[in-house]
């Protein structure tokens, strides 16, 4: 795992550590959010349409940064992206705890996605440049950190909420990364790496690859996927019999265990196989959400968290693996689709929560009773999309081993 480019070890350890508190503070905004969503509604008497909207902007600003980090990585290098993360993550909290209406919220959450984008955008391609013979590993030990995060945001917002303690003092929490990962970028340097996937313009030409293209739809659909219930997750199984931040926590914590130890899964299935896998998995845990109540729901969770847990990562490696040539344009894009998707479908996701719930309500039905039938038809609508992916990856991964198959014949047969 050492770094090249005659850069210390040390340097480079202190780069991607700073990478990972960024990160978590990326994942900590994902859940507390989640957590607190409940209570913005109450507090200014949102619909679940505009909390919808307000957790858009989120995913939104995500993109947009990922464009304006991505197309500008080459030119300004990751450390100036890094400390505009830096501003945006500390402006867009302090702007929520002192927001007292929905445009202020719009904004501030606007502020923290654009901030999130930026971490991705500047620190995925220095760690891959640090690491050059290791990118995978390292970028999936990079990766560990949003689940982890989110494990962290999850107990921080189920704490401070038994304790009566309100969304204001959660989300000033997260104050704390944001500061220690400032601080360690004080008087520090990062170096200049230069690979030969360094060119903008041609990293534009590479990416109109029939595979990045495909690859870019299909990873508005693990986006979704992966983050719909999540977001959500309040609003979805609050009547399961299960705790929903407690389940968040262990979904996350399996993602983040899964993602530390990539390396032998992805080498024995490769990466469209995984895929496959993925799909298949969050499928199935989705259909388990609607069939389970009580602690039986913990379980569900195990499978569906199983799913996606290699989603995100592995979209990233194949983009890096198969279409090498798009550089960290092509990385940031990638990510910044996902999350456009996602921003796209959050208030999509808030209507159905909202029309559920009316659908219960005529059916006569009401408290925990209406609520559960309003999640389970919300999860219903969900499902669609790992089902759909499970088609695509299934030909995804007939392609690339056909093509590999070719590859092993024509080496041989020119031996």
């Amino acid at each position: 795992m050492n770094a090249t480019h005659n850069i210390s070890e040390k340097n480079a350890k202190r780069i991607f550590n700073i990478s990972c508190i960024a990160l978590i503070v990326t994942a900590m905004t994902f859940a507390i959010r989640a957590g607190i969503l409940g209570e913005l509604g109450v507090q200014y008497g949102l619909s679940g349409e505009q909390l919808g909207w307000i957790t858009t902007m989120a995913f939104w600003g995500f993109p947009l940064a990922m464009i304006f980090g991505g197309a500008l990585y080459n030119a300004i290098g990751a450390k100036l992206i890094v400390w505009l993360a830096f501003i945006g993550h500390a402006l867009g909290l302090v702007l929520t705890i002192v927001a007292d209406s929905f445009w202020g919220l719009m904004i501030s959450s606007f502020l923290i996605g654009f901030a999130n984008g930026l971490v991705e955008a500047g620190c995925n391609p220095i760690i891959a440049q640090l690491y050059p013979n290791n990118k995978t590993a390292m970028l999936n030990r990079f990766h560990v950190w949003f689940p982890g995060g989110i494990v962290i945001g999850s107990l921080v917002s189920a704490g401070m909420t038994k304790l009566g303690l309100g969304w204001e003092a959660q989300v000033a929490t997260m104050l704390i990364p944001t500061a220690i990962y400032g601080v360690m970028m004080l008087g520090f340097s990062f170096p200049k790496l230069t690979t030969k996937d360094d060119s903008t313009s041609g990293n534009l030409k590479a990416l109109f690859n029939p595979i990045y293209l495909f690859l870019f739809v299909c990873m508005s659909m693990t986006a979704v996927s992966e983050f719909g219930p999540g977001q959500w997750i309040n609003q979805i199984l609050e009547a399961s019999g299960a705790t929903p931040m407690l389940i968040l926590a262990l979904i996350t914590g399996i993602m983040a265990l899964g993602r530390f130890y990539a390396g032998p899964l992805v080498h024995k299935l490769s990466p469209p196989g995984v895929l496959l896998v993925s799909a298949v998995l969050a499928s199935f845990g989705l259909f388990l959400m609607t069939q389970l109540t009580g602690s039986a729901v913990y379980i569900a969770a195990v499978v569906f968290a199983l799913g996606i847990t290699y989603f995100w990562p592995t979209m990233i490696g194949c983009t890096a693996e198969y279409t090498p040539k798009t550089g960290a344009l092509g990385m940031s894009l990638m990510g910044g689709v996902g999350m456009f998707a996602m921003g796209w479908w959050s208030p999509v996701i808030g209507k159905w929560v909202d029309s559920a719930k009316t659908t219960a309500a005529q059916a006569g039905l009401t408290g925990n009773e209406a609520s559960l039938a309003a999640g389970n038809e919300v999860l219903n609508s969900l499902i669609v999309f790992p089902l759909v992916l499970i088609v695509l990856f299934a030909g995804f991964y007939w392609f690339m081993r056909k093509k590999s198959d070719e590859t092993a014949n024509s080496s041989s047969l020119s031996h």
